[in-house]
């Protein structure tokens, strides 16, 4: 099975050029049972990644553009009448897929993101007053431009409190952006590729990857990184047990990409930024600070154990 993790990336690397390490926080990110956001420009791939993702791990796949007039029915679904059975029957929204995209969430109000929130959490959504289950394999692939672009809602926290990790694709270096150019087109190649796993195979991976053993030195490192964001004037505030959590089933999903029975601490640091970049605010002095450097100020004070 880890083999073919290795072709996952491998087979994704020739589509997403030059962009590995965001592909195998991706994928990590799925194996930790998480929610990803993917935040840059337009036009960098963020959509083309979801969609190999989606299309090498075998998931049904259905993406939803959000847009400044969206619905929450347009998500969840909606009730008909049914003239012949004389009764309303229930039509189900692409929330209802196995992998969904949530394109430009940021491009809709409030409203229609918190539409997400539910489904996020529990792997439901409640309609009409009925409680309807997502599938087992059930993820949100979000992808969010700059807050300072025109027509954009900024998430609240308690919703980017959703995603376990974000990540940022950015530019292609001249070489893959040269192939990239003269290339196939992107679509095409994503629809001729067939899937390298299953859903059941994704769910075997989950489980192994649950089953990755945290020393109880790991575990006082997590917990000396969360009660350190707590304590420290440089964060407005600290972060929460959910993202104790996300950091230490991310780290596991991290060790399994590396073939180890164990984490160890560059495994939490390798997704530390992902993980926790978009939960940190800054305060006081460190205000003019971005993400990278907070998350950078979090390892350079905790100790390595």
């Amino acid at each position: 099975m880890l083999k073919e993790l290795d072709k996952i990336i491998e087979t994704g690397g020739r589509i997403l050029l030059g962009k590995e390490q965001v592909l195998r926080l991706s994928l990590a990110c799925l194996i930790a049972k998480g929610h990803l956001l993917i935040e840059d420009l337009p036009g960098v791939g963020k959509t083309t990644l979801a969609h190999t993702l989606a299309q090498l791990l075998g998931l049904q796949y259905q993406r939803i553009q959000f847009t400044s007039d969206l619905l929450p029915a347009d998500i969840l679904g909606v009730s008909i009448f049914d003239r012949d059975k004389q009764a309303f029957r229930f039509h189900p929204g692409p929330i209802f897929a196995q992998l969904v995209l949530a394109d430009e969430i940021n491009r809709a109000t409030p409203k229609a993101q918190s539409a997400l929130l539910e489904a996020m959490e529990e792997q439901q959504v409640t309609t009409e007053g009925e409680t309807r289950k997502l599938p087992d394999s059930f993820f949100v692939i979000a992808t969010q431009n700059p807050s300072h672009q025109v027509g954009t809602f900024p998430l609240p926290e308690s919703q980017l409190d959703r995603f376990q990790m974000r990540v940022h694709i950015g530019y292609p270096a001249r070489k893959a952006e040269r192939e990239l150019l003269t290339g196939a087109d992107r679509r095409e190649m994503i629809s001729q590729q067939p899937s390298i796993i299953n859903p059941k195979q994704l769910i075997d991976l989950q489980e192994r990857a649950q089953q990755i053993h945290v020393s109880d030195a790991l575990l006082d490192y997590c917990q000396d990184i969360l009660a350190y964001s707590r304590t420290s004037p440089n964060f407005r505030n600290g972060l929460s047990p959910r993202a104790g959590l996300a950091l230490l089933q991310g780290a596991r999903a991290w060790a399994l990409l590396e073939k180890r029975n164990e984490v160890l601490p560059e495994d939490i640091q390798a997704i530390l930024p992902a993980t926790v970049g978009h939960r940190l605010q800054p305060h006081g002095e460190a205000e003019t600070h971005n993400s990278a450097s907070l998350v950078q100020t979090l390892l350079d004070a905790v100790p390595i154990p």
